[in-house]
């Protein structure tokens, strides 16, 4: 199951029924949990931890150095992964770039070809990030959100959950959740297909109907629209919006543009 060009760690931890193509290095510091699939070429160095059933394609690299010009090389942090992750061919994931903290994939997630996951990202479950798609450094990306091919996001914003992402996007402000995002820093209206397919009910799709159009579309800024739906009452997926734009960093959320309709 190992081939015999692989180069493997004499103090790396390699689980059960574990698949290494050839000329791949892992280094001492690398941990890979049971019923892995790692293909030719592919370098994990650094302390990097991998969990169970994952798939990494041909020439991907994990754990390599951040890319950031004030990282020594002596600091020691890591990159975790969880479970029946798909990562295809020439994937990069740097490891954090400060002392003990970490790159961290959750999930059942698919890295399209190409991807970049910069150092200290967190990537939640059940995340598309299709092909050529940067991420810097700090980026979040909640659950089931997909990012289209060759769209790039700031250091230090965040994507919330169930966001859909046009391909040759660009972005520098937060995404709130449950919407779709476009062209650069702009959102269009709500994911409703992703909605249904996540098995949101008429009600829940209607609150957050309600909930975006509060922000958007009420002719109220956003401090103002806050202050209103701290008024209201609303369910998990209300709260959920609202809790995210509450927490939104300097730069702000993306705002809206007109192109269709947020209507269900």
């Amino acid at each position: 199951m190992i081939h015999l060009t692989a180069i493997i760690g004499s103090s790396a931890k390699i689980g059960a029924n574990v698949e290494i193509g050839p000329h791949s290095i892992l280094g001492d510091a690398v941990t890979i949990a049971d019923d892995c699939v790692i293909g030719a070429n592919v370098v994990i160095e650094g302390e990097v931890s991998i969990g169970r059933g994952n798939r990494i394609e041909h020439g991907a690299m994990i754990g390599g150095q951040p890319q950031d010009v004030s990282f020594s090389p002596t600091t020691r942090s890591r990159v975790e992964i969880g479970e029946r992750n798909i990562i295809r061919e020439q994937c990069t994931i740097h490891r954090g770039t400060t002392a003990d903290s970490a790159t961290k994939i959750g999930d059942d997630n698919f890295l399209m070809v190409n991807a970049h996951v910069g150092h200290n990202c967190v990537i939640g479950n059940k995340v598309i990030i299709a092909n050529n798609v940067l991420l810097g450094g700090y980026v979040t990306v909640d659950d089931q959100a997909f990012l289209g091919g060759g769209s790039v996001f700031h250091q230090n914003m965040r994507v919330g959950r169930l966001v859909i992402v046009q391909g040759g996007s660009a972005f520098g402000k937060d995404i709130p959740p449950f919407v779709i995002a476009a062209e650069r820093n702009y959102v269009f209206g709500l994911n409703t297909i992703g909605l249904r397919r996540a098995g949101f009910s008429r009600e829940q799709r209607d609150e957050i109907k309600s909930a975006f159009k509060l922000l958007y579309l009420s002719g109220l800024n956003t401090r103002q629209a806050l202050e209103r739906s701290r008024e209201m009452k609303w369910t998990q997926p209300g709260r959920e919006f609202f809790d995210f734009v509450e927490k939104t960093g300097k730069r702000g959320i993306c705002p809206y543009r007109r192109h269709g309709s947020a209507e269900d």
